[in-house]
């Protein structure tokens, strides 16, 4: 399980930054891959998906939210 939470989020992350660097007109992935269209989008539905992981596995595997001292 923690090499399935290692990689969603390196996913997640590299997601995130795309999107924060397509805001000021670089889409890394796509400069990348931007010749296969297929694995282009293979790649944002991993995102996608990663994404979708570690919303649904965030409180099992968050340091943070499992700490007995967390306020909340």
């Amino acid at each position: 399980m923690k090499a399935i939470h290692m990689i969603t989020w390196i996913l997640v992350v590299v997601g995130a930054l795309n999107w924060g660097l397509s805001a000021i007109g670089y889409n890394v992935v796509e400069m990348l891959l931007g010749g296969w269209p297929t694995i282009l989008q293979a790649v944002y539905i991993l995102v996608g998906l990663s994404a979708i992981v570690e919303i649904a596995t965030h409180k099992k595997t968050c340091r943070m939210c499992n700490s007995s001292s967390a306020m909340m």
